[in-house]
This record gives structure tokens, sequence and C-alpha cells, in this order.
């Protein structure tokens, strides 16, 4: 990391930032537009601190990365659905394509602002991804650390084919999952497991139970990392950036290897317990099943085979397991020839966890760079990776990229710690679930997610903005209740109105616009600033400082703001810019008195309201990008007015003397309401 050489200047220590920064945000899918989830869920806190870096380090030092998610049997399936209902026509990429262009207008809508939204399956971003997905699974094979495992794949045999990942649906086989949308190899909640585990498995072609035949891929071989990965949480466990949620979920994957037998097994079990290599047996009678446990995982897996010829049910708990590189479906990145293995693709997980290098070139291309610096960006200790995700894809990014980061480097010692010029661990930003309505919604199940465009018919994007990061999702899962979204709630209030009954009860008030910091109090301190400036002194910033209290109260306010972004810790951040702002709102009421004070002291007051006004900017250009930069646009200054190196400076800094503002019309608005919340509408 960098030295911050500003620190120097304060009487506590600051957070260090890196000198060059990549955030990413997880990718969505490419058959969908973007649902509430996408955006509340994760991009907006990737976009809120791509921006904070931006203001913080220099936005020539920070690339923000996201992109559609193009391959991989959901979206082939979805596509395929489509046209065969007569809701699409056109082909597979045409699809992708339209899918791809709504979910950047909406990003645009929201003003998340990656420097390159991407498609791993179009144009040029394409053919830089195919190009680092062939030297990355080279790289794996070179170093000896992919293998090559035959197992058994669905099979419709009424159909005559293969069966994708989504084209087979059953239950999770993992023990505690209640998912009941379990895929070839996956849940819905992210949970790994051999095809042949799956439970009850049905054909999504034709209904039919499918058969199983073998089928040769490509594995990285994770299991061989467990006791890297288990270093690997001690240091995490060590650091305040890196969520509880990311190492306990990982540490749940390390744990010796486990399976779960019911009950009503015990007695078959016990038949052929002396046939597998030797385990501890833990009766559990109070529980519906007991465990056994193994001390390797080649141990676990042989007991599974004897379970399975037995007639055996059982779950396997979470832990390693090789970790899939390739498949047989057409739509997906060409797999490298290797050892005369060919006509493979990669399956998307894979190829999407190294797509954000693939998208940092693409950038650092349109920018007219060299391909190769996205080293800078990706292998040098003073330079950052910051992932945002969600927690379901925590196995994803916590263990199975980091494992095979370390596997793109192997040596002889094994550290977890790379070196310069060696791929760099990233940092993982995982937040819990966004609910809706009190329950998970998923665009697949039951309860299905308004979509992020019909929020936007209802609310501003900086309203929803606000509202999302107040949400604390770093600790746990918030349900997100908009009013106009909320059915139940708007029966309940309506039918008291037709018997003309009270409907002032607080749950009856819409909680996204419930906060009215910046619609109300932060609105009213801008115009009048700018009011009595113009009404007192023809317009002309007073060219005073401001006086010494007010630059320690903008001191304490950034330091702790500083240190709450340096963990993630985005809603204490509204919290910080909460109260520095309302005590901003106690001053003007007291001090900008133009009937009641001089004009000297008049002069100094908005000397003062002005500071507190460009301080609160500063705070929140991160969060409300459209609202500050109109208030950037009139104060008539440039950009260097985000610069956290100018922070404590008076807005005399960024100007000359006698600087004029533009004119501010009558009820300006810089953080509107929407016009669907006005009486009336």
């Amino acid at each position: 990391m960098a030295k911050d050489k500003s620190k120097q200047n304060f009487e506590i220590p600051r957070p260090e930032f890196p000198k060059r920064a990549v955030v990413t945000g997880g990718m969505p899918y490419g058959n969908k537009e973007l649902h509430f989830g996408h955006v509340g869920g994760m991009l907006v806190f990737a976009d809120t601190y791509a921006r904070f870096l931006r203001d913080r380090i220099g936005k020539e030092n920070v690339i923000f990365v996201s992109g559609t998610d193009c391959y991989g049997s959901p979206i082939a399936e979805g596509w395929r659905k489509k046209v065969e209902n007569g809701e699409f026509e056109g082909s597979l990429t045409d699809f992708v394509q339209r899918n791809h262009d709504k979910q950047k207008a909406t990003l645009d809508a929201y003003g998340i602002s990656p420097n390159l939204f991407g498609a791993s399956g179009l144009g040029r971003t394409r053919e830089i991804h195919e190009e680092v997905t062939d030297w990355f699974i080279r790289t794996l094979h070179a170093r000896g650390q992919l293998q090559q495992i035959t197992t058994k794949q669905f099979f419709d045999e009424k159909a005559g084919v293969f069966l994708n990942g989504r084209q087979v649906i059953g239950k999770c086989p993992v023990e505690g999952c209640q998912s009941e949308k379990g895929y070839a190899d996956e849940c819905d909640l992210g949970h790994q497991y051999m095809p042949e585990n799956l439970i009850n498995p049905v054909s999504a072609l034709t209904g039919e139970t499918p058969t199983m035949k073998p089928v040769t891929n490509w594995y990285f071989k994770l299991r061989d990392y467990e006791q890297l990965m288990m270093d690997w949480v001690e240091i995490l466990k060590k650091r305040k950036d890196v969520r509880p949620v990311v190492w306990k979920t990982i540490d749940e994957f390390l744990k010796p290897p486990v399976i779960y037998i019911k009950r009503d097994f015990e007695e078959q079990y016990l038949a052929v317990k002396s046939r597998m290599p030797e385990h501890q047996y833990f009766p559990e009678e109070k529980k519906p099943s007991f465990t056994i446990e193994f001390s390797t995982l080649s141990d676990c897996d042989e007991a599974c085979k004897v379970l399975t010829d037995a007639g055996i049910r059982y779950r396997t708990g979470k832990t390693l397991v090789p970790f899939r590189l390739t498949g047989n479906i057409e739509w997906g990145v060409k797999a490298p020839k290797m050892e005369g293995v060919d006509g493979l693709t990669v399956w998307v997980w894979p190829e999407s966890l190294w797509a954000p290098i693939s998208f940092t070139q693409a950038y650092l291309e349109s920018i007219g760079r060299d391909r190769s610096d996205w080293e800078d960006w990706w292998c040098e200790p003073d330079a950052q990776v910051y992932q945002f995700i969600g927690q379901d894809n925590i196995y994803f990014y916590g263990i199975a990229e980091p494992a095979m980061w370390m596997a793109s480097q192997i040596d002889e010692e094994k550290t977890c710690t790379p070196p310069a010029g060696e791929l760099q661990m990233p940092t993982i930003i995982a937040n819990y679930h966004i609910l809706f309505l009190d329950k998970k919604a998923s665009s697949s199940g039951s309860i299905k997610p308004p979509m992020a465009d019909d929020l936007l018919k209802y609310y501003t994007p900086e309203q929803l903005r606000m509202h999302w990061l107040e949400f604390g999702l770093g600790q746990q899962s918030v349900s997100f209740c908009p009013k106009p979204f909320n059915a139940p709630l708007l029966e309940e209030e309506a039918k008291l109105r037709a018997e003309g009954k009270d409907v002032s009860d607080p749950k009856f008030s819409d909680p996204v616009v419930k906060n009215a910091l910046l619609t109300n109090v932060y609105n009213r301190m801008i115009r009048t600033a700018f009011y009595t400036t113009q009404n007192s002194f023809d317009g002309i910033l007073p060219d005073l400082a401001p006086e010494e209290s007010f630059v320690e109260d903008a001191k304490k306010a950034m330091l702790t703001y500083e240190r709450h972004m340096s963990k993630f810790a985005f809603h204490q951040c509204t919290y910080v810019i909460d109260s520095y702002i309302r005590g901003g709102s106690k001053y003007m009421a007291k001090a900008v008195k133009p009937d009641e004070v001089s004009k000297e002291e008049l002069a100094q007051a908005l000397a003062n309201l002005f500071y507190i006004l460009k301080v609160a900017a500063i705070l929140l250009h991160p969060m409300a990008p459209f609202g500050t930069e109109k208030f950037r646009e009139y104060l008539e200054v440039d950009e260097r007015i985000w610069s956290w190196d100018t922070f404590l400076e008076p807005l005399t800094y960024f100007t000359g003397a006698n600087h004029k503002l533009k004119f501010l019309p009558p009820r300006t608005d810089f953080f509107a309401r929407h016009e669907s919340q006005f009486a009336g509408n």
C-alpha cells in the first residue's frame, strides 16, 4: 500500500489507500434486465466506493469494471424458452446483446459509473476475454494444477441429448440446504456437488428422469489448496477491512469432510461400515440424521461410493471439491486443446472470475494504453483489487478464485501472500441478502423482485442510492420495502381510508423517502446560501476563510467518514453525513439572518455556510453524484473541488477574487423528489 503523505498533517493515523485500484462489481447474467437486487444489493456499493477512490487517490488511478456475464446454460436455456414461447426472435447473440444494452442503460440511469461495462461474449471485450481465458487455463495446466476427471453427466434418453447445467433440476444434496432448485452440479444458493448426488433429478426438456453417461472435463485441483486456504483464512480474520461473513463462509468449506445419513438407514450403514475407509461415527441420537467424519477428502469419496452401491441415501457436508473448468455446452468460451482433448467450452463460473482482468485490459486498450499495463493494477503490492459481491458467491470469489490465483504462480514455498509481479489477492466485500418485503426475492422463485427500472417510476436514483447505502448490508440481511410495491400495505391503507379512519400511523409512510435529509434539509441550506448571496452581495461569493471551529468540525467529519469508508461501512458514512448536515442546518438558522446582522457578520456567516456545504458535498459526492455535480455547476468551479488533497480548503481556494456564482432561479432543487411524491399525483 502506498503511504498517505497527507496524514502527517493530522493528529491521528489515517487509513492507507492503494496507489492504484481496480473496483469490480459482480457480473449480472445476460438472460435478463437488472432487478433491484443487482443494483441495490451490490452495484451501488461498488460504484460508491469507486467514486470515493477517484476523489481520494485520483480518478486516473482507479479502474471500475463490470459487465454482462454472457455465457452459461441459464442464458442459453432462457433464450431457448423465449424463442419457443414466441417471446423473442433472433439469435442467442442478439438476445444477449439486447439484455446487455438494457443493463447498461439501467446503470446509466442510476449514475453507476464503470470505466467499462463490458460483455464477455460481445464485441472487443469478447475477443480479449477469449485470449485471457486461453492464457489462464494454459498457465494452470503448465503448472500442473489441472486434472482430467471423468464424471457422469445427465442424459435425456427421450430427447437424445446431454443436458446442460440448467436443463436438469432436483433437490440440493448438501446438508442443511433447503433449495429445491439444485441444478447439475450447483444449486441456486451456490453449493457445489457432484452431479450423481443431485436428489430426484428431472429433465427440463421432457420432464423425464435423466440417466447418467460418462464425460471427461478439466478440473482445477482445488482440494490441493486446503492448507493454503486455511492459512489465507487466518490472515483474513485479522484484517479489519474483511467482513466476518467472508472468512466464516470460507471456513465452512475447510472443515473435516463429513457425510450425513438419515436415521432410517442406520442399520444398513452399520452393515457396510467395515467396507469404508477409517472414519468417526457420531450417533447424535436426538437428531434426524447421524454424522460420519473422515480425515481426507479421498476417503470421504470412497465412502460415498460404498453408500451409493448399498442404496443408502446421504448428504455430504460443505467441503472442497475439484473445481470444474470445462463442459460440453455449445454456448461458452472455447477451451484450449490440451493433451489431445478438444471440443470443450469453459464453464461460466471460472471464466467470470478472471473476466475483470479481461475488462481491465479492454479498458486500457480503449484509452490508448498497452494491454500489458493491466499487471500494474492486478500484480503490484501498491495496487489493490476490490471485489463487490453477494454472499451467495463467496465460494467462487473467496475460495476458487484465490486458490487459482495462488496456483497460477505456485512455487516451492507455497506462500499465500504473493510478491510483486504476481496476482495479488483481491479484497472481497460481500453483502448479505437484500430482501424484498422481508423475503428473499429471485427472478426464478415465487417472490419476484421489482425490476430496477420500475423503481425509477416512483423514486429518483439518489433517493434509492441513499436508502440502500443506509442498510448496513455488510452486517445482516435487510428488507427493502418500497411502498408502491407493497400490495398488502396499500390494501390495508385503502380500506381504512374508505372507512374514514385515520391512516397517520408511521407504518403507512414510505421508508424509502422517510429520511428527507437531502430533499429537505440540504436543499434548503444550499438555496439559502445562494439566495442570500444573490440578494445581499449581487451573487459574489464572500472572499473570506471559514472560522477555525468550522475547519475543525470538517476535519472531524472527514476523518470519521474516511475511517468508515476504509472498512466499507457505508451506513456509518451516511450517519456522518447526516450529523454534519443537520449541525450545519442549525448553524444556518442561527447565523444567516440578513435583517438582523451587519453586512460583515453576514459575509462571514455565508463563508462558514458555503464551507459546510462544500464539505458535505465532498462527502456526498460518491453517494449522490447527480445532486452534488449540480451544486458544483452552480458554484462555477471545476472538478478539483472533489479532491481529498484539498478537502479542508475554503471555496475561495478554487476561485479568484470577486467570484460570481451561477444565478439560482427560485425554487430550484439540487436533490429533487420524484414527481409521483407530490400531492395530487
